[in-house]
């Protein structure tokens, strides 16, 4: 999956946690799109069979989707203490780039980066 895809879903994901519901225009508001960009990443999406769009506009991250944006958000979330707490950036430039790490980051790396966290948790 390619990164935009990636940040689609977690986008839809949050949105979700945040709302209860989200539609196409939500989407675009938050990520800054405009609505033609995010319809032709929602059909892709539905194409991967990462969401569904139900009659009333709603977009549903299927079983697939919800896993896929869960492991990008955890990505995202561990990178971020990560990066805060190892190299002393306030939040906002770790947020920043844990976005990009994200989604190039190894699964080994990864696996370190959590096992680092794990065992310093008092600190994170």
């Amino acid at each position: 999956m390619h990164e935009s895809g990636e940040d689609y879903i977690e986008t839809i994901y949050l949105l979700k946690k945040r709302k209860g519901m989200v539609r196409s225009i939500d989407v675009a508001n938050e990520l800054n799109f405009s609505r033609p960009s995010v319809s032709r990443a929602v059909g892709l999406l539905k194409d991967d069979g990462l969401l569904t769009v139900e009659d009333d506009g709603e977009l549903v991250l299927t079983e697939l989707g919800l896993k896929k944006a869960k492991s990008v958000y955890e990505k995202h979330t561990n990178l971020t203490k990560f990066l805060m707490l190892t190299a002393g950036v306030n939040e906002e430039i770790a947020e920043t780039d844990a976005c990009r790490i994200e989604h190039i980051i190894s699964p080994e790396t990864f696996r370190g980066i959590k096992k680092y966290l794990k065992e310093h948790k008092d600190n994170a």
